[in-house]
Order: structure tokens, then sequence, then C-alpha cells
């Protein structure tokens, strides 16, 4: 049987808002409510509107900037500063969504848009992903640099919406409350601080598409993305309530920092640079420094929040592959339980994985590969250890012996 609809606003019959049946027409509780203030003089309240807000808001669960931080911390090592950062945006980002009527006055609460600075592979895609998922808001992430200007070849920036639109299964409302992640931002910076006379499709021009929906506008989407799909009726979304997360290594700015504290940053005698100076440095960037980098200003006016990711070190690397909740190695030790095989890594294999994924130089997410190498022809032949205990040593990583077998 299906169900009732109120024939005045077109709500369906629920616990909350039921729907009232006569001979010739329906009408809900809140349109009731609404006649009722109007034929008192009262200004009718918009009920759908708080009912949905105060629903989404039940969905999200709103958390203190400890408890964000909190679930950050099992998924992500170190990095405090920039979970704390990014703990604080998005508190008072849906605070600002779902509280703004607690105090009346004309004060208006701007969102804090983020910028995360940090070499590849040091946990910032993660860190979005990881509060996204714990606030159950949908999430889209974007790499900068597949976006040109309207009209060029590739991505326009209002893909980024669509995408945002796909996440949270074509729910415009949801959307509208969710995270778009923006990678490698960095490599939309234009080549000098001198405004380019030719167009420069992918760099400046990006930028200047990406401030519309950064600051908050009302843009004209499509509802399966760009221009692969013409003569689709647009979807309204408005950004206003969409927290924007950037992030990029930014390689080459520590020497503008540098060059503005009047350090010489040539020279044969020069001081192999030590991680601690480096993050030191890193996190001493203003304002100017990126504009000088190559991002506009206005750009960076809408990013409020900067917050700086240190390069990993090798212990961390450790913590990386053993602590957090889906840490590779309990990943593998699952795979393997499921073949009823134990698994054991040595302290010393531990390391030897953290030092080759640092020499490659990229970061916690080479870790993977690294394993999957070393780790294919145990695999392969798993079923046949079955209730046996497989150990991994240090000459397994450097492949110069096989596991221990007992």
């Amino acid at each position: 049987m299906s169900k009732i609809i109120c024939d005045f606003c077109g709500a369906t019959d629920s616990v909350d808002n039921p729907v009232i049946s006569g001979d010739n027409a329906c009408i809900c509780k809140a349109c009731i409510s609404a006649a009722h203030d109007i034929m008192h003089g009262n200004d009718p309240q918009d009920y759908h509107q708080e009912q949905n807000v105060q629903t989404q808001e039940e969905v999200i669960k709103l958390r203190t900037p400890q408890e964000l931080k909190d679930i950050l911390d099992e998924y992500v090592i170190g990095q405090d500063t920039a979970k704390k950062v990014l703990s604080v945006a998005v508190y008072n980002h849906y605070k600002r969504i779902f509280r703004h009527n607690e105090i009346d006055d004309d004060t208006e609460l701007n969102k804090s848009n983020v910028l995360l600075i940090g070499p590849t592979g040091s946990g910032k895609t993660l860190l979005a992903q990881t509060i996204s998922k714990y606030l159950d808001v949908p999430l889209a992430i974007a790499d900068a640099t597949s976006l040109t200007e309207a009209g060029y070849v590739g991505d326009d920036v209002e893909n980024v919406v669509t995408r945002l639109v796909q996440a949270a299964n074509g729910d415009i409302e949801k959307a509208q409350r969710g995270i778009i992640f923006i990678d490698e931002v960095d490599k939309v910076a234009r080549m000098s601080e001198n405004r380019s006379i030719t167009r420069d499709v992918s760099g400046e021009g990006v930028q200047q598409a990406l401030l519309k929906i950064v600051e908050g506008s009302v843009v004209n989407v499509p509802p399966k993305g760009g221009r692969k799909h013409p003569g689709q009726d647009a979807l309204q979304v408005d950004t206003t309530n969409i927290l924007f997360v950037c992030g990029g290594a930014f390689d080459g700015l520590e020497e503008i920092i540098k060059k503005k504290q009047g350090a010489n940053v040539l020279g044969f005698n020069q001081d192999k640079k030590s991680k601690n100076d480096h993050d030191k440095i890193i996190s001493k960037v203003e304002t100017d420094d990126l504009v000088k980098y190559g991002l506009i200003p206005e750009l960076i006016g809408r990013l409020h929040m900067t917050a700086t990711l240190n390069e990993i070190t090798e212990d961390d690397m450790v913590h990386i592959l053993t602590e957090p909740k889906n840490a590779l190695i309990k990943q593998y030790i699952k795979l393997f339980a499921m073949d009823e095989v134990n698994l054991e890594f040595e302290q010393d294999a531990l390391k030897e994985l953290a030092k080759l994924a640092i020499e490659r130089k990229t970061g916690a997410r080479g870790l993977r590969s690294i394993l999957e190498d070393i780790m294919l022809d145990i695999m392969f032949d798993l079923p046949k250890y079955k209730n046996k205990t497989i150990t991994i040593t240090k000459e397994v990583v450097l492949k110069k012996q096989e596991p221990k077998v007992a």
C-alpha cells in the first residue's frame, strides 16, 4: 500500500510528520502548524527545513575537536598540528551549519576552509577520508592537475561538485554539507608572480575558477559530469556549506621561506639539512610565501586555516605499519589467518620495510607496494602452510632468504 502524501507540500506520511487524509485532500502536521501561525498573525516556521537539519545533525553526530582528533589518532600516525587544525575547522564548520540559530543576532559565521601542506605520503588525503567517514558525510576527492578552465580539454572545476553529489547518491541536501578534498593544488600554481599574458588554462585559470565554488555560490553541475554527456539537465548545488580541504606538497616552498628570512640557499659549504630543520622552516609559511610560490591571493584568502605536515621518519613508518586500526601488518595477519596460517614480523624486518619506503620517497603509500612484492611468492603457496607459522625476517625483506616456517 502506497503512503499518503500531503497535497500542500508533498511530504510523505511519517511518525514525526503524520498526514491527515480527507475526502479530496491530504495535509501534514507541518502544514497545519504553518496554517495555524498564519491565521494567528505569526510568521510560519519552515518546519520541514528545520526537521531536515535536525535529522542531518543526528546523522552527523557533531563531535568535539578532541573527539575528532582521537578518531584521527586511530588511523594517522603523528601530524598532531594538522589533526588539531582539521578537527577545529570541521567542528566549527558543522557547528556553524547546525547551531547557528542558538544565538539570535545578526552575526554571520563564515566557513573556514583548510590548506594542508606536506610531502607526498604524509597523510593529507587520509586525514580527509577518515574524518568524512566518521562524520558520515559525503567526500569527493579531486586531483587539481586534471582540472582546466571551462572550454578546454580536461575536467571543469564544477565536476568536482558533481563527484560530491554522486558520493551522496544524488542527495543534494546531503552533498551541500559534504567535504571536497582537492589534492595537488600546488600543481596549479602560476609560474611567476606576474600575471600571465597568455592563457594559463590549467594553472591560474583553474585557481580563478575555484574561487567561486570555494567561497560559496550556487553552481549548475551536470549530474553525470563533464562534457561527455551533453544535454543533461543541470543540478543546482549551493557550495556555501561545503567544506573545502586543499592539499599539496609545495616542493620548493622551503627555499622561498629561507630567502625571506635572509638565509643563503646556495653555496658549497651548506650543511646537509635535517628533517627537523625542514619541518621548522615549512611550519613558518605565511600568505606572502604562497603568493610567491604561485597561488593567487584571492584563493589563499579563502583557505583560512593552514596546517603543515611533517616528513615521515623511519620510526613513524614502523608505527604506520603496525599501530593504526587498518595497519598493513594487521591486514596481512588477517589475510593469512583466513587460511589458518599465523604470520609474524620481526622488528628488524619492520625497520627494513620503513627504510625502503623512505629511500623510494613515496611516503606511507609506498609501503603496500613494497609488501606486496615481498609477500607475492608466499601468498601464492599460502594454502599449503595451513596450521603453520610464517616469520618474516630482515633477510626476507632484502630478498636474501626464504621466510621461516614452523
